[in-house]
């Protein structure tokens, strides 16, 4: 039975992570920005997000959730707030062509980690999405070994496939048609953190 549950969450995990969001737009803004390695960073970070929401379904606080609704709204709310931040601070970005020839942007390993996990921890349709997904999927029998090891798969998922994303992103093929319109990127990208930053917020 373990094994068509596997199939299910390992189907609609896909399709999940492919999709364009919230984790897909910081990953293109910090792998444009700031290099592969902040890239993979956000990655890891994003899978690391993955995990508290898999921890908490696992071990039963999803009822929690369900009951606490004020939970979720703290949650949409300092998710959409930290998205609008982003948002902003990439928009408004003053970055010419002089500047990115001369002193490339950096960002240390552990705030590019940081933006990846609050942006995928924070995100409340992300939590939905968990819990829906073991309440529905996985049957309530299922040891708690076995609902951890799809979890594992889950978490990994998200860091393979944002990495390679990342990875993708600063190839050498595409990293100098990047830099060349980075500026516009950098605002292109800063807007949708923005308008995905006051949906999440005005979304109930």
């Amino acid at each position: 039975m373990w094994d068509t549950q596997f199939y299910t969450i390992a189907l609609v995990t896909i399709l999940a992570v492919i999709s364009p969001g919230p984790d897909f737009a910081i990953i293109l803004r910090n792998s444009i920005s700031f290099g592969r390695i902040a890239g993979c960073y956000t990655a890891l970070g994003i899978a690391a997000g993955v995990s508290v929401h898999i921890t908490y379904t696992v071990l039963g606080f999803s009822y929690l959730m369900n009951e606490a609704l004020w939970l979720l709204d703290a949650m949409r709310y300092i998710g959409a707030a930290y998205l609008i931040w982003l948002g902003v601070s990439a928009f408004l970005s003053q970055t010419t062509q002089d500047q990115i020839e001369l002193q490339p942007s950096t960002i240390s390993a552990l705030a590019s980690f940081r933006n990846g996990v609050i942006c995928n921890a924070l995100n409340p349709k992300t939590a939905l999405f968990f819990i829906a997904l073991f309440t529905q999927v996985v049957d309530p029998h299922t040891p708690i070994q076995t609902q951890m090891g799809f979890g594992l798969f889950i978490a990994l998922a998200h860091l393979l496939w944002f990495s390679c994303l990342a990875y993708l992103l600063t190839h050498q093929a595409w990293r100098n048609r990047f830099h060349k319109i980075k500026p516009k990127i950098e605002r292109v990208v800063g807007a949708c953190l923005l308008i995905l930053g006051i949906k999440l917020m005005t979304t109930t």
